[in-house]
């Protein structure tokens, strides 16, 4: 058998066979690997638009002290925001929940247990989105359809449960830090330095969060002043496909 002759080494047609075989092999598993990353399920983590609008959230999970004063702060500056609620918390405290759905604010899920979903099936994630689904609705009359899974965990599963369960994945592309008490100063300097047109700014009505109702004053001053409208997350939505 005549050897192949590459450079200064001399392959038999053997080898060569063999290292275009393994050459092979790896392409394909990287062309695998990457259509998978490439195809991976994703939430809404912004909006693509023109205008000047943003969406403001606020996950609530844990204690009554701090989503009333966040709710008269956002009255006081005629802001509608969109309110992820647990299931739990919502039964606990139903006046807060059935208030900030007077008060024309958009109410969303933020699941049932505060786990990662991901670490499910996809029949327990959806017990958990149903759990929470029929609390709020129990409570505030309203059908929510959006959900910011817990920790913003999530995977394909998790994204096909809900939407299996009628809902849509909502994440955020300015996070506030709020939940680790950096200083309100640090808090709004972090919200008005990261938006952009279409932005879903992430904060924390739970009383866990100490210093969210001294930064939102200053957020909602500065962001008016750059010329920016509040919107829920679903108006957002629409917006982005009216484009």
């Amino acid at each position: 058998m005549r050897p192949i002759v590459v450079g200064f080494y001399h392959f038999t047609t053997r080898t060569k066979i063999v290292l275009l075989a393994i050459a092979v092999f790896f392409f394909t598993i990287s062309s695998v690997i990457y259509v998978n990353a490439y195809h991976r399920l994703k939430p809404i983590y912004d909006v693509p638009v023109k205008e000047k609008v943003v969406a403001l959230t606020f996950d609530i999970s844990w204690g009554n002290q701090t989503p009333e004063p966040v709710i008269e702060i956002l009255k006081k500056n005629g802001v509608r925001s969109t309110f992820f609620l647990s299931g739990p918390w919502t039964r606990q405290y139903p006046e807060i929940p059935q208030r900030i759905k007077k008060d024309g604010h958009e109410i969303a899920s933020h699941g049932y247990r505060h786990i990662n979903l991901s670490t499910l099936s996809r029949t327990e994630i959806k017990e958990e989105i149903t759990k929470a689904h029929e609390a709020i609705k129990e409570v505030t009359g309203t059908t929510p359809h959006l959900i910011r899974t817990p920790n913003g965990d999530y995977n394909d599963e998790v994204i096909k449960a809900a939407r299996e369960c009628g809902y849509q994945v909502i994440q955020w592309s300015v996070d506030s830090l709020d939940w680790m008490n950096p200083g309100a100063a640090t808090i709004s300097e972090r919200v008005i330095k990261r938006v952009k047109p279409g932005s879903i700014i992430l904060m924390h009505a739970s009383d866990t969060c100490k210093q969210t109702t001294e930064a939102l004053p200053v957020i909602l001053e500065e962001l008016k002043k750059q010329g920016y409208k509040f919107v829920t997350v679903s108006e957002l939505i629409k917006k982005g496909e009216a484009k």
